[in-house]
């Protein structure tokens, strides 16, 4: 017992010396805050705080893992950046949502971050100014792209700066947690979808009632007994409910993409993606013909997806992903040669792959 005190003492002495180099931390960037607001320049910078996750991932040597080091440090830059200027997030809400989560994963818990009602007001909100950045869902592994998020490109001139790539699980909640006492089922359509095998398997004659998101899935069922909702274990916490089962998803390789977008343009990093829209005319071989000076350059598309104009009966915009940025000579080349077959070009973003 002697020997478990003296090295948890030795803990305590550690944790301590880590509290004071983190208020010296915090001490230069207060130091660092005066330099910009003197400067005039901005708070947040997502290169810096890049280039600080990969550099100590690529120091670390262990036994502390990496994805809880960056996980770590992702709360640190979020604290010392809320120190500086508070960064205003929106995302499609509400609170507890798997968009809630991607925000959190991405920007730390110390950002301000503003629940919007769907995902239009989340563009609306980053166009007029009231949040810096935004995040939406753009796809999921299993169910497909989510058109309406492709559609609020169209019509708002922002970028898109990161992606966030989160493993979605699936919870059966309720208030007693009791599978026998559920008599109605609230969940947001596509969790519906990805359960459906489970759903079918288990609760076959349940009623399913589509809710606006799995965060108002988890508000509704936590005011009825006899209700259970399909949401995230951050809906369980925040509404107090009870597992019926954890991860009822059929696939469980189950994966959402969330963009990030802004007023800004990212920097390039070296492994980035760049995201286009274009309309062509509707004649025989046209969309060979655009994708022609990408196979010539060799850049590799990462997704190719069509959707209707909304402008024209017939006429269709396609939404592209290709790696590389749109600073790099071959890519920027490739996208001037597509420029004269489309009747409308658009180049939503550069950013890291991957988003981290």
């Amino acid at each position: 017992m002697g020997d478990i005190e003296k090295l948890r003492n030795n803990i305590d002495a550690i944790d301590e010396e880590i509290l004071n180099l983190l208020n010296k931390r915090a001490s230069i960037v207060l130091e660092i805050a005066d330099i910009k607001r003197d400067k005039k320049s901005k708070f947040y910078s997502p290169e810096r705080e890049r280039q600080i996750l990969e550099r100590l991932t690529s120091l670390n040597k262990g036994p502390f893992p990496n994805d809880a080091l960056k996980a770590l440090y992702r709360e640190i830059l979020s604290a010392s950046l809320s120190l500086e200027e508070p960064l205003k997030v929106a995302y499609f809400g509400p609170v507890a949502t798997f968009t809630h989560l991607a925000a959190l994963r991405h920007f730390g818990s110390s950002a301000t971050f503003m629940p919007m009602e769907n995902i239009k007001t989340v563009f609306e909100a980053v166009e007029s100014g009231k949040a810096e950045y935004g995040v939406v869902p753009i796809e999921n592994s299993t169910e497909g792209v989510i058109s309406y998020t492709l559609d609020m490109f169209i019509d708002y001139d922002l970028n898109i700066t990161a992606e966030v790539m989160l493993e979605i699980s699936h919870n059966l909640l309720s208030l007693s947690g009791n599978i026998k006492d559920i008599k109605k089922i609230y969940s947001h359509p596509q969790p519906t979808a990805q359960c459906r095998g489970w759903l079918e398997r288990n609760l076959p004659n349940i009623q399913i009632s589509e809710s606006t998101s799995t965060a108002k899935a988890a508000e509704l069922a936590s005011k009825e007994p006899s209700s259970a909702a399909i949401a995230s274990e951050l809906a369980a916490k925040i509404y107090n409910l009870n597992f019926v089962e954890k991860s009822i998803e059929d696939n469980k390789h189950n994966y959402t993409r969330f963009l990030i977008i802004s007023k800004t343009i990212a920097p390039k990093t070296g492994r980035d993606k760049t995201s286009i829209m274009f309309s062509i005319k509707d004649r025989p071989g046209a969309l060979y013909d655009i994708l022609v000076p990408i196979k010539k350059a060799k850049i590799n598309l990462t997704k190719i997806e069509s959707r209707p104009s909304r402008r024209k009966a017939w006429e269709y915009i396609f939404f592209v992903d290709m790696e590389g940025h749109i600073e790099d000579k071959k890519v920027r080349k490739a996208i001037e040669g597509i420029k004269d077959d489309c009747l409308y070009l658009k180049i939503l973003g550069s950013y890291p792959h991957g988003g981290q």
